[in-house]
């Protein structure tokens, strides 16, 4: 797992790995049968044609498999989320990353934020100068979250 999927995780917008459809089942010699009551004949003038001819009985109709129900993903309140984790530590989230990782209760040591600044391409220039990495790596973090269904303000993006 990446560094930046564990703070995608710590957050609830890790996306879960779609699973795959399961094999289909053996087609059954029988099919199971739903009861539909018969539909009175369009009238012999209307050029409407009915789909199955009826001779005034019921019509009865294979079961069809209903597709699942999809869901929308529905975007993470990430500023709530921080700021209830954040409550009474002193931390200051929405400036600096080493407080943002502590939030979380991940690593913020400097090796990890460096493995952190690789994964999200820092700038090579910026990778030996500690304070301009950090800056630059707190707000790629934001963004990224932002980019992965967190609602970041727009104030914390600039």
């Amino acid at each position: 797992m990446s560094f930046f999927s564990n703070i995608l995780d710590k957050l609830g917008l890790h996306k879960k790995e779609e699973q795959k459809p399961a094999a289909p089942a053996a087609t059954p010699t029988h099919m199971p049968t739903t009861f539909v009551p018969a539909k009175p004949a369009a009238p012999a003038a209307s050029a409407a044609k009915p789909a199955t001819p009826t001779m005034g009985g019921p019509t009865i109709v294979p079961n069809t498999p209903v597709p699942p129900k999809v869901e929308a993903v529905s975007e993470v309140d990430v500023v709530k989320k921080l700021e209830k984790m954040a409550e009474g530590s002193g931390l200051d989230w929405k400036v600096s990353i080493v407080d943002l990782l502590k939030v979380l209760g991940i690593d913020s040591s400097r090796e990890a934020r460096t493995e952190l600044a690789k994964e999200l391409n820092c700038p090579p220039e910026l990778m030996n100068d500690s304070a301009k990495m950090n800056t630059w790596l707190h707000k790629a973090v934001l963004k990224k979250i932002a980019e992965n269904g967190g609602n970041i303000p727009q104030s914390l993006l600039d």
